[in-house]
């Protein structure tokens, strides 16, 4: 038994190291044995979570800190696309251009922002974002400003969230996006409590703002002068249309062109972390 154990945990591991997260099957495998696996079926909303996250980071010798506002990588040479408020009908064409190009993405999703997150097709992209290697992060089920909210309901937020990612993926992550970038004492508070890392950007492409044929191109400056400002995370959404079209696309050859690399945030090259709760 002290074998198997040495085994499944070294194979844990290595899929943190390798892959940001464990699969849901080692949560299986694991229960058995005496490995922590988070074995709810849904997590436990009264359970705080960050004294285990930040035990298992301390183990593997990672220092990312939870409740805290990360804004860069922070290994030279990376920049890490994200991508906020899918999945959408456009999703699919991001997905395709990331893979097309070869280039990993970090998917801040919501629950029920443009459209549920329990629909069939949204289950198939968020499975999709996994199996393509991208990562995922959590932006809230609904989207709100969570600073105009009381800690019960942020927590709710969260926990919503988290139990439809536990049913579509047997995990749910460890980053997450404010929505607006908006916190204040309280949420971060309750983030550290929840044992989320709090990602923000320093390249803003107002996408959103700039969503025609025309204007996309005030996005496609933004990110140039984010990189030359310094700048390795950025912020775009996979939900615009032009975004999909002509952003997406415009930022991977201005990043392959200054001979950068793209990264996932949770995991080498960008940050080094554990990127998971098992759900």
């Amino acid at each position: 038994m002290g074998f198997i154990y040495c085994l499944v945990l070294f194979g844990r591991w290595a899929s943190l190291i390798l892959f940001g997260f464990v699969p849901a099957w080692y949560s299986e495998f694991d229960k058995g044995i005496g490995l922590w696996a988070g074995n709810d079926p849904e997590p436990a909303p009264h359970v705080s979570s960050s004294a285990r996250i930040t035990s298992l980071n301390a183990a593997a010798g990672f220092s990312v800190p939870v409740g805290t506002i990360i804004t860069r990588c922070t290994l030279p040479g990376t920049v890490a696309l994200t991508f906020d408020d899918g999945p959408y009908i456009y999703t699919s064409q991001v997905l395709d251009t990331l893979g097309n190009n070869n280039v990993p993405a970090t998917f801040f999703i919501n629950g029920d922002n443009q459209q549920n997150i329990l629909t069939e097709n949204s289950q198939a992209l968020v499975r999709r974002m996994i199996a393509e290697g991208h990562q995922i992060g959590s932006h809230t089920w609904a989207h709100p400003d969570l600073v105009t909210l009381d800690r019960a309901a942020i927590v709710s937020q969260m926990r919503l969230l988290e139990s439809a990612l536990v049913q579509i993926l047997g995990y749910y992550p460890t980053y997450m996006r404010p929505p607006y970038f908006s916190t204040n004492d309280l949420v971060l508070r309750t983030m550290g409590e929840l044992g989320y890392h709090v990602v923000n950007a320093d390249i803003d492409t107002l996408d959103w703002a700039n969503n025609s044929e025309d204007g996309i191109q005030t996005s496609v400056q933004r990110f140039r002068d984010g990189l030359d400002a310094g700048g390795s995370i950025s912020l775009s959404h996979d939900v615009q249309q032009w975004t999909a079209n002509v952003l997406v696309q415009a930022m991977i050859d201005e990043v392959q062109n200054r001979g950068l690399r793209g990264a996932v945030i949770p995991t080498f090259p960008c940050s080094k972390d554990v990127s998971f709760h098992a759900g």
